[in-house]
Formats: structure tokens, sequence, C-alpha cells
């Protein structure tokens, strides 16, 4: 290697460090492109369901979306829009000061936004507003950024242009990186658009006590109660374990973590978490129902018969914990137990095909065959397609042999579901 040519390449490297390779910005159309599918329409409705405000949001990596909590703020609930996809939504995190509310949508399945900084930024960048104005399709506008205001971060203030709807939307540089939620403009006055700093989004924490208006829930419970509903386990225990952190001495905080642990399939858990709440307050029979249930996915019988006691205690007139303790006391061969439990809950509701077949089941166990018939019998009279019923009769006419019964029986339970009755078939007919 000559003189020549080892200047050249210390000169390269030398201008590798002093002049790096500059960044291409996007064209508008690219960032468009890019950014689409992480902005989402946010509507807020009334306990109603009207609509009460309607907005724009922002898919984050995390699965929730972030949107301005003026635009879901009056709301008891929510939905969020991409595309042909609608999914209800729960408030998950919220700072009023900072106009920033994150809402779990977890069937929502864009694609997550790419999140920028705004330690870079400076005055006369260009910039882009994404949004759905009035709940329409997605809308670009161009600018740039006129002021930054205040600390670090700060609030970002450009002429893109935000329109009634898009408040919540993303304000993207020109590699399409979020920078900030558009959150507000000043009517009359041009040009006056104003986002919040993409950095405030982390800032905000889940629990009560953000500003948003919640009619008639605690901020803790209402998300708790709606992750349930929707049998979103993993988002209930991350929620339920916030809150036990935030309130350790709340015994409905550590109900619900029971719940979710119990959803989870983690029953030990579960039971640990329950019996928390327990001892907080031993006076909720839904507590003591859970409790009751993760004992009997343990296989632990006579705890669980403590358990729906105890819930009994609270509420002698729950038909369903009756039903509940008389399937516990069959688990254990307890056939007059379970036959005391069933007519327990059958006195409080007399139409419940459940306990009716599981008063028939307990009569089969006991030989009480003709008992055992009038119940299931019972139980199809309330509910003609109830299968179970259909299949305990079988077995109670085949145990009692009467065969012939047994087998008509199978060919009535045959034209609701062929696969069940093959087997009881193939169960009682020998080979």
């Amino acid at each position: 290697m000559n003189i020549s040519t080892v200047l050249m390449l210390i000169i390269a490297v030398f201008a590798s460090v002093i002049f790096p390779a500059q960044i291409h910005a996007l064209a508008p159309d690219q960032v468009f492109d890019k950014v689409k599918d992480s902005i989402v329409v946010v509507k807020s409705m009334d306990s109603k369901g009207k609509l009460k405000e309607q907005g724009s949001g922002v898919l984050l990596a995390s699965g929730r979306v972030a949107t301005n909590c003026h635009v879901i703020e009056g709301g008891t609930s929510y939905k969020v829009m991409q595309g042909m996809q609608v999914s209800s939504a729960i408030l998950y995190a919220g700072d009023r000061d900072k106009d920033i509310c994150l809402l779990d949508a977890s069937n929502i399945t864009g694609k997550p936004v790419q999140i920028g900084t705004t330690k870079s930024l400076k005055v006369g960048a260009k910039v882009y507003a994404v949004g759905a104005p009035r709940g329409l399709e997605l809308s670009l506008s161009d600018g740039i950024i006129s002021q930054l205001r205040g600390g670090l971060p700060p609030m970002i203030q450009t002429t893109a242009a935000i329109s009634p709807g898009s408040s919540g939307g993303g304000l993207f540089d020109d590699e399409g990186r979020l920078i900030g939620l558009t959150s507000l403009y000043m009517k009359g006055g041009q040009n006056l658009n104003f986002a919040m700093p993409v950095e405030w989004i982390s800032k905000v924490k889940p629990g009560p006590g953000n500003g948003v208006s919640e009619p008639n829930q605690t901020g803790w419970l209402q998300p708790a109660l709606a992750y349930e509903k929707s049998e979103n386990w993993k988002g209930s225990l991350d929620w339920c374990e916030k809150w036990v952190k935030s309130e350790p001495k709340n015994a409905m905080a550590w109900l619900r973590l029971g719940s979710a642990y119990l959803g989870l399939g983690r029953y030990t858990d579960s039971v640990n978490a329950l019996r928390q709440a327990q001892s907080l307050n031993p006076n909720v029979a839904e507590t003591w129902n859970k409790l009751g249930a993760a004992y009997v996915r343990l296989n632990r019988y006579n705890y669980a018969v403590d358990a729906y006691r105890n819930a009994l205690k609270i509420d002698t007139q729950s038909a369903e914990t009756w039903g509940k303790l008389g399937a516990v006391y069959v688990r254990l061969n307890r056939y007059d137990a379970a036959e005391d439990a069933c007519r327990q809950g059958l006195r409080i509701d007399p139409k419940r095909v459940s306990l009716w077949a599981l008063l028939g089941n307990s009569y089969t166990r006991l030989t009480r065959y003709q008992d055992a018939v009038d119940a299931y019998r019972q139980a199809l009279r309330l509910d003609p397609a109830f299968v179970n019923a259909w299949a305990g009769l079988v077995v109670t006419y085949h145990e009692s042999g009467n065969q012939a019964a047994a087998l008509d029986t199978v060919e009535e339970l045959r034209r609701l579901d062929p696969k069940w009755a093959d087997e009881l078939y193939r169960m009682i007919v020998p080979r």
C-alpha cells in the first residue's frame, strides 16, 4: 500500500467521524404509508351507549393506545377502531394534567408506532400530523415546528393543521417517528397547533387519581372488572398487581388479583391472594366462592366445602353456591350431602336446570333410580336441549337394568349430539 492510499483511508475515516452520513428524509406519502396502520379512531360513550366524544389515538408497542384525556373524559365505555376492526377498550392509565390517557384495546392488531424523541428537535424542522378528523378516513397535514415551549421535554407548537377529531393523533418527524400527540389548536389562531411530547407517554402511570372522570366507579375497580368481563386475564393480572402494590390493605384489590390468577390457571397463587382478601374482609361471599373454585382445581375438596359453606353463611340465598357445594360433595362421594345441597338450591331457584341434573346424578349414585329419572326429566322439561341431562338419564336407565329405555334415550340424544350418543352407546352395549 503506497502513501497516497494510506492518506486517502485516513481522510475517509476522519470524514466519517466529522461528517456522518446524512439520513434522508421521507417524502410526505412515505411518512403516511409508514404510520397509517398505527393511527386509530377513539370513541367515548355515555352509560346509554350514546357517543359523547370522538378523536384519534396512536397504537403503541405495548398493545395499548395513547390518546388525549379530553377525548374520553366523562365516558363510561370506549371503543377503538382501526380500519374495519372495532374493539371495546378500557382506561388503563391517564394523566389529566398532561392530557395523555392510555387505553387497553386488546383486539386491535395494527402496526405499533415507531417512537422518536424531542431531544434533537429544532424550530423550522418538518413535521407531519396524522389523525382521523371527525372519524373520517385518515388525513395527513404537514408543517414545521414553529416553537418549542416549556422545559425538557418541551410542548411542540407546529404549523401542521390539527382538525377537530384529530386530537390524540400523532405528530411525526420526517422519518415517520412519533414525536408527540396532537392535542389542541387555537380557534381563530392560525398556525397555533400544539402536541404533547412523546416522552410524556412513558410517564403516565395506571391507577386512580388521574383526573379522568369515571362516574360511579373507583379508578382501580372499573378496569379490573372490564378485564375480567372480556376474560383478558393477562391484562387483569398486570392491572391488579399494580393495584395491590398501590393499596396493599384493600381487600377488593386482593380479590380481583385472586380472580386473575384463577383465570390464568395459577390456582395456588389464586388461593394465596384470596386468603389475603379474606383476612382483610371475611364478609365478602365472592371471595369465598372464588376460593372454593381454586381449591376444586387443586383437588382439595374438603377445603372447597369449607369455602362454599362460608360463602353461604354470608349469602344463604345463592342457588349457584348451593350447586357448587353439591358438586364438591359428589366428588367426595358424599351423595346424601349433595342431595341436601341441591334441594336447598332448588328451593331458592326451582328452574335452575343444572341443579336438577346434579340432583339426578346424586340419586343415581345412591341407587335411587326412579328419583334420578324424575330429576333428569324435570331438567329436560326446563331445557330439552340440555345434553348432560340426557346423558345422565342414559346412565341411570342402564345402571337400573332398563336397557331398552337406555337405548331409546341414546337415540333421543343422537339428535342433539351424535358423537356423545355414540360414546354412550359403546359404553352400554357390550361388544
